[in-house]
């Protein structure tokens, strides 16, 4: 129960973030972005995008409080036996990357964002990818 809490936390609080975005905020906007060598940003998500995201981990929070048994609405099965594999493989394989600018195999890694992402985002990805395998097996 305690560690579907904690994942529920996390992607509240990402979800929120996002959302934030959509309205016109830029807390963290910047830094969440990958750029080049020369500081070009190599992804430019529009305010849809950002929504689609952030309502997405609204969802992963609204599955783990509901896995935690705090609070009780059915879903079928199946969400629960492919969402509780699924959510953490999404986060193991962003922490993995695409080799390039994102990931810990990334070969760009000096960019503001590239120091970010090794220092917390990727880690953060991983931590989430593990503890949702332990929610799922045990």
């Amino acid at each position: 129960m305690v560690l579907s809490l904690i994942l529920t936390l996390i992607f509240f609080v990402l979800g929120i973030i996002h959302l934030n975005w959509v309205i016109g905020g830029t807390y963290g906007f910047a830094e969440s972005l990958p750029t080049n060598e020369s500081g070009e940003r190599v992804l430019n998500p529009k305010k849809p995008d950002s929504a689609i995201v952030g309502l997405g981990l609204l969802f992963f929070a609204t599955f783990y409080l509901v896995k935690s048994g705090l609070i009780n609405f059915s879903f079928p099965n199946w969400i629960f036996t492919y969402g509780g594999w699924l959510i953490p493989g999404i986060f193991i394989f962003r922490a993995i990357g695409e080799f390039k600018y994102i990931g810990f195999f990334k070969k760009i890694k000096h960019t503001n964002f590239g120091r970010l992402d090794t220092k917390f985002y990727s880690p953060l990805c991983i931590i989430i990818g593990t503890i949702g395998i332990l929610i799922q097996l045990f």
